[in-house]
């Protein structure tokens, strides 16, 4: 059984796409032909895992995307894979008109909701682009399979789909969180706080404690998380691949999560509040309505204001004053994980789905 997946937008070595889907497809024995932008976002593809071939498309990024376009329309034609997942909601109208094979659309952000922060897109043309999308994901699912990776994801549907969330594997035993350093990992924008950040982290100066960032930046939050290390204020490591991410979040006093309260936030779990979590590292968030309710069912961190770097700063130090209550938060963040969020009990449950869709072909 063969699988293509495919985008124009995500990165190859996005940690669900690469390092969850794609590896538990291929532990699981399917082959897997992985099509992304390679060249465009600067990353070489791997020649040495079994089962998996990679094709180099071309990167759709801001007003740039009909030569990616035209590229991924070209391979569906032509594809002969029994299975087709995509990524990207631009690409579900060509992919719909593929015949012989499941199509399955992977929905993993609210599309019409973060409209509101590309800057690329002219404000007039954001309402009526975030109402053409939502006609889309209707009208995409009389054609295509869906899989969600949010159960909010749900009311946009008028059929129930899987859930299959962006969990992450949770490893059977961590180090304690005892390491004076702060954690912020995953994309780094205004909108997730990178401001937040760079303040919290001057403040945090002569405190004991550094904050380490971890991912790629936009324009902006670059500037801002270069004047910062510049300062000396944290140590900024760019974008690693996930296990180098994780390996910097072990064992560390607090993981951050300082998303602002945009529409797109208000129905997505933040994936690194679950790594910190998986790591039983104590979190430290803004109150976005699914990270509150995770930390607050759970008891594994503190929940601050939004755009309040002060109160984040207070948190992470108040965390590493207090040995116990550091203890207690990570050990139950890790328990949570290990018990109702770990890709190690989903990665199964999505390679069930897509052998399901395989023998339910569309025509």
């Amino acid at each position: 059984m063969r699988v293509l997946v495919l985008t124009v937008v995500h990165r190859p070595d996005d940690a669900r796409i690469r390092h969850r889907e794609i590896t538990a497809l291929l532990e699981a024995g399917l082959q897997v032909e992985l099509a992304a932008p390679f060249s465009g976002w600067g990353v070489d593809p791997p020649h040495d895992v079994p089962g998996l071939r990679c094709l180099d498309l071309p990167r759709a990024h801001g007003r740039h995307r009909v030569a990616a376009a035209r590229a991924a329309r070209r391979l569906l034609r032509s594809t002969d894979a029994d299975v087709v997942l995509i990524h990207d909601p631009e690409l579900v109208p060509w992919a719909a008109r593929v015949k012989g094979r499941a199509v399955v659309w992977d929905v993993h952000e609210d599309t019409a909701a973060a409209l509101s922060m590309k800057a690329w897109l002219p404000l007039p043309l954001r309402r009526p682009t975030a109402a053409a999308v939502r006609l889309l994901e209707r009208w995409a699912e009389r054609r295509v399979h869906l899989l969600l990776a949010e159960d909010g994801y749900a009311q946009r549907f008028a059929q129930p789909h899987p859930v299959v969330p962006n969990s992450t594997p949770v490893p059977p035993a961590v180090p304690l969180p005892d390491r004076p350093v702060a954690v912020y990992v995953g994309h780094v924008t205004l909108a997730r706080g990178a401001a937040e950040l760079a303040e919290a982290a001057r403040l945090l100066r002569g405190s004991g404690i550094a904050l380490d960032v971890v991912g790629h930046a936009d324009a902006p939050a670059r500037a801002l998380l270069e004047q910062a290390q510049g300062r000396g204020d944290l140590t900024w490591h760019g974008f690693l691949p996930n296990s180098g991410a994780l390996a910097v979040v072990e064992g560390a006093t607090a993981g951050l999560s300082l998303l602002h309260d945009e529409p797109n936030y208000r129905h997505s779990r933040p994936t690194k509040v679950l790594e910190y979590m998986a790591r039983g590292v104590p979190v430290v968030t803004t109150p976005t309505p699914p990270a509150r309710a995770l930390v607050e069912r759970h008891g594994c961190g503190v929940v601050v204001p939004f755009g309040d770097a002060e109160a984040a700063a207070a948190a992470v130090l108040g965390l590493h004053e207090d040995r116990a209550t550091r203890h207690r938060l990570g050990a139950a963040g890790h328990a949570a994980a290990l018990a109702e969020h770990d890709w190690n009990a989903d990665g199964p449950r999505f390679v069930e789905a897509v052998r399901g869709w395989a023998g339910a072909v569309r025509t």
